[in-house]
């Protein structure tokens, strides 16, 4: 080990004079400041600019109205969740821009018109404090589910303020738990305990603004009064440690500590009676629920258990009192293991079952598990529609009941409630068609990226299409952090959209989840440019196709893609006529500078202490690869003030980068929203109906 301290100095020192040459030289430093008057009111000037052509072009108003009608609909489905034996439901309309909190019986909810009685107005709250509020979150205590934690967000950032709430009563507890503003990280050990990791003092936070230490509070102790029970590294990547705790529909329960090494591998800790155990598993594995006395294991990467070799990709199970009486050795059992074409996307537990939600080739698919003896597991594929995207929503741990949500492209939402003890599924609510589709169909298609992979893409389109280039086409992918992009209903995208001739891609490159932990692999860190190649392939097949053409070809993507679109933009400027950057992230050489950006090193690599990683986003870092005298699409950038994961300091250097270079552009910040689009319905319809006014003017 101490061979290496010379050169690991080296590399540490040589990184400083570099990362201090590329502050002096950036003239836009001043824009990282975000809310400092000078910030603002460059914000300000661009804003109006931009708004005052879009706005003020023909069609910008019907599309606003059209936006903010299809996010204010009343018929919609309410999205259910299990809680006390009845339906709460959080609620979005015109008369309710915040939202309300709200619930019914299960069988007043069958009903087309349910009658619901409110337990939290979102709105009210926040006039009567004198806050934007935003609902970020909420955390009922298991199994009496009383007692819940509401997160509550000043304006949409991630850092939210968290009070105790009682359902009985419908009221904040008086002297109950509360937490100030912060990044908390928080759960519920028993009903008069809490584990919590936040901000204890002002260094207790690691370089990308996360702790890294968990403290047990008890009911009526002030926040310094708290135990300690685990402590991280300052120096710790990714997100923050997290406790957790997994109960089961018996009632059993463990807690969970991970403590992030990077933005994807952890260690894993759980608590015992004699004290806090790091658990002989990989780094990239996570213990994601509990299922009658049995751990589940998400793997991101293949475990030698003993003598089986389990493959990345795969879920397993461990008997919970063997791990709690021998955490250092542990015997698993496969659950689920994926073949080729298939990845896991989601799970959720009943009372007695694990409910999974797998993708094969990019269609969805649910399957439950029935623990059976020597912690074996029954597998039953539910009667659920093909083709499709199958998204699993809330369980009840008090019963096997589950709510699925099924969906595509042109294929509005359907609820169903699943009953898997009794082996029924019914659909409950099914959402009216919100544009018309009868005019369309969707394609699953293929492209060849440059290493001769073949990369998916699905296209939606009028059926009398004329192969002649000329349809007005609106691509998007994320390729990162493998999240999986998967069809889905957008009414937006339908009316403001589909619905007028356009097409719509969703390109599933890799970087993504789609065929599991190999295709996000892939991507990672100097090896990102295939995920960049991997869209512009499609892109090109596109064109080949004679689907569309480079003068009616754009592109949209937020956060890593809105990276993706930066990249694309000045590596390609001659495929696209249009160019949607939302709430990106695009100097990728003082990222770990600007808001969490430190937390994502796992996924793009430390330009601060690697020379290689540098060297790669020296070449690719739109913000830095901007050059004079080339014609690049005139983008629209759009981001908010509030983005306190990401930030707005991206998107204005990068504005701030074409105005020097007199490349036009279009700049639109929202004040509010956080890491979206708005903090209500009409900040939202707004964000919307500039950016398909934009499009408009581009594309036709």
């Amino acid at each position: 080990m101490r061979s290496m301290l010379p050169a690991l100095l080296m590399t540490s020192m040589a990184s400083i004079p570099a990362m201090a040459a590329v502050a002096h030289n950036d003239p836009y430093i001043w824009l990282e400041e975000f809310s400092s008057p000078k910030a603002m009111a460059w914000v300000k000037s661009h804003n109006n600019k931009s708004t005052s052509l879009l706005e003020l072009d023909s069609r910008y108003k019907t599309l606003y109205q059209e936006a903010l009608a299809i996010g204010s609909a009343k018929d919609r489905i309410p999205m259910p969740s299990f809680l006390q034996g009845e339906i709460y439901n959080f609620w979005k309309d015109s008369d309710h821009l915040r939202g309300i909190w709200r619930k019914t019986s299960l069988e007043e909810y069958r009903n087309a018109t349910p009658h619901w009685q409110t337990v939290l107005d979102i709105d009210a709250l926040g006039k009567a404090e004198g806050k934007s509020w935003v609902l970020h979150g909420i955390d009922c205590f298991q199994p009496d589910q009383r007692l819940c934690l509401i997160s509550l967000s000043d304006g949409g950032e991630d850092a939210a303020e968290i009070r105790e709430f009682d359902l009985t009563t419908k009221q904040f507890v008086k002297d109950g738990f509360h937490l100030p503003r912060g990044k908390h990280r928080v759960t519920w050990e028993d009903k008069d305990h809490l584990l919590i990791a936040t901000d204890w003092t002002k260094d207790d936070l690691t370089e990308s603004g996360y702790p890294f230490i968990v403290k047990r509070l008890a009911r009526g102790q002030s926040l310094d009064q708290a135990q300690e029970i685990y402590r991280g590294n300052k120096n710790d990547g990714g997100y923050g440690v997290t406790p957790t705790t997994l109960r089961d529909g018996q009632n059993n329960a463990l807690t969970v500590i991970e403590r992030p090494l990077d933005t994807f591998h952890h260690q894993s800790f759980v608590l015992t009676k004699t004290g806090i155990k790091q658990l002989p598993i990989p780094d990239k594995a996570s213990l994601v629920e509990l299922v009658a006395g049995r751990v589940i294991l998400s793997l991101d990467e293949s475990w030698q258990n003993g003598s089986t070799l389990f493959s990345a990709g795969s879920i397993v199970s461990i008997d919970l009192d063997a791990l709690l009486q021998s955490p250092d050795q542990l015997k698993a059992r496969l659950v689920w293991q994926p073949t080729a074409k298939e990845a896991f996307n989601g799970l959720t537990s009943t009372k007695n079952r694990l409910l999974l939600s797998i993708l094969d080739n990019v269609q969805g698919r649910a399957i439950a598990f029935t623990p059976t003896a020597n912690n074996q597991w029954t597998a039953e594929t539910l009667p659920l529609p093909d083709k499709l995207a199958i998204e699993l929503g809330s369980s009840d741990s008090q019963s096997d009941r589950a709510f699925i949500e099924v969906s595509g492209f042109v294929t509005p939402s359907t609820l169903y409630l699943a009953d898997t003890a009794q082996d029924k599924i019914e659909s409950v609510k099914a959402l009216p068609p919100q544009f018309d589709a009868s005019k369309d169909v969707v394609e699953q298609l293929e492209a060849t990226s440059t290493d001769g992979t073949k990369i998916p893409y699905f296209v939606v389109h009028r059926k009398n299409i004329k192969y002649d280039g000329t349809t007005p086409t609106l691509m998007t992918a994320y390729g990162g952090f493998q999240v999986s992009n998967t069809p889905y209903y957008s009414a937006s995208i339908g009316k403001l959209w589909l619905e007028k001739g356009g097409a719509f891609v969703l390109a599933n490159i890799r970087g993504g989840g789609e065929f599991g932990p190999a295709w996000h692999e892939a991507g990672l860190g100097t090896k990102r440019q295939i995920i960049y190649d991997d869209f512009a392939s499609v892109a090109k097949d596109l064109i080949a196709r004679k689907i569309t053409s480079p003068r009616h070809l754009g592109i949209q993507g937020g956060s890593n893609g809105g990276l993706l679109m930066g990249v694309e933009m000045t590596q390609h400027p001659e495929l696209w006529k249009a160019v949607v950057i939302q709430v990106p992230l695009l100097d990728m050489l003082r990222i770990s500078k600007i808001a969490a950006g430190a937390s994502w090193q796992g996924e793009y690599g430390d330009v601060n202490q690697d020379p290689k990683v540098r060297a790669f986003w020296e070449r690719l870092s739109p913000y830095h690869n901007l050059k004079q005298g080339v014609k690049y699409p005139e983008p629209f950038i759009f981001t908010t003030t509030k983005d306190d994961r990401v930030g707005p300091q991206h998107a204005r250097k990068f504005a701030a980068r074409m105005e020097e270079m007199k490349l036009p552009f279009y700049y639109y910040e929202n004040t509010e929203g956080g890491h979206g689009s708005g903090a209500d319905l009409k900040q939202t319809a707004r964000t919307q109906a500039l950016t398909m006014t934009y499009l408009y003017r581009k594309l036709l």
